[in-house]
């Protein structure tokens, strides 16, 4: 691994958006998870928010279960199977499955919903909805493409045009915007947004596209479909960047996947953490109304960070 790679750009702040009951004695005993499409063995998304339900879970004895969604048609027959089999809280994965989720909610006031990536200002008061600030995590990974690239054409693989993968991309690219003009680069940016975050052979066709266009710097902001986009590109010797988890220890193996030594950092979203925290609140009766920020609480600006990158990152370890 490089020494760059030893500097994955992990800031990333959590906004836990809820509406829901207040601090209570807790209940609860029992957690189910429906995914977003896809496996909680995606290596990005699905993933992190089923070990964040198991962190809690081994602290708070909870039962747990997971449910995999095939297709969006699926998602209220899943969530409909977690409350027909009597779990106190039910865990869904992603934007998308966020209406399915409040019409459950309103359905079922005795179960507690948490919704990642789901938007709860105005909702019923078992309905708790966890947001993230992708943008910040996606700037600074962008600020490293920039300082990365040599052809000064820089990439992004992204998935379905929701709010959160909106983020991540403009993130991207005002971080590539915002180094460049410091390094007084003139960059070229090329994205796209793919209908699917469980196409990773759309990914690899749009990452080959791009490398066609001069690209030497990927970014794959799509789940699956992104860690497609970036194996095919690490495997043609482009430097790519992961996102949610590191994906050097999930798409690239910890170093036994073929382009491991091209991944040079992942916007990481700790969706795992936000998971496990509104899990354990519930377990354990501390759970409090109202928006609570839970921040990384950086003392230094992103202006700070980026400058001090600059001066740390040594770009003649790169292979």
């Amino acid at each position: 691994m490089s020494k760059l790679h030893l500097l994955v750009l992990t800031s990333v702040i959590l906004l836990l958006g809820i509406v829901s009951a207040a601090a209570q004695e807790s209940t609860v005993e029992s957690v189910c998870l429906v995914t977003d499409v896809g496996k909680i063995n995606d290596g990005t998304f699905n993933q992190f928010a089923y070990e964040g339900m198991l962190t809690a879970a081994e602290e708070y004895d909870l039962e747990t279960t997971f449910i995999e969604t095939a297709a969006q048609t699926d998602y209220a027959a899943n969530i409909d199977t977690c409350i027909s089999e009597g779990f106190d809280i039910v865990v869904t994965v992603g934007f998308l499955i966020a209406d399915a989720t409040l019409a459950a909610a309103q359905e079922n006031p005795e179960v507690y919903f948490i919704g990642v990536d789901q938007f709860v200002f105005e909702g019923p008061a078992n309905y708790v909805g966890i947001q993230g600030r992708e943008d910040q995590s996606a700037f600074l990974v962008g600020a490293l493409a920039a300082m990365v690239t040599e052809s000064n054409v820089i990439g992004g693989v992204f998935g379905i045009d929701i709010p959160p993968v909106v983020r991540f991309r403009n993130g991207y690219e005002q971080g590539i915007q915002y180094m460049a003009s410091l390094l007084g680069k003139e960059v070229s940016i090329l994205g796209v947004y793919i209908d699917s975050f469980t196409a990773p052979d759309r990914g690899a066709a749009a990452a080959q596209q791009f490398i066609g266009e001069g690209v030497d710097v990927l970014f794959g902001g799509g789940g699956p479909t992104g860690s497609g986009a970036i194996a095919a590109a690490a495997a043609e010797g482009i430097y790519v960047i992961g996102v949610d988890k590191d994906e050097y220890f999930t798409t690239f193996g910890a170093g036994e996947t073929p382009g491991a030594d091209r991944i040079i950092s992942s916007g990481i979203k700790r969706v795992d953490v936000g998971v496990r925290d509104m899990v354990a609140a519930l377990a354990d009766g501390t759970l409090v109304t109202g928006v609570n920020p839970n921040t990384a609480e950086i003392e230094t600006s992103i202006e700070d960070i980026l400058e001090a990158s600059e001066a740390e990152i040594d770009l003649s370890a790169l292979p």
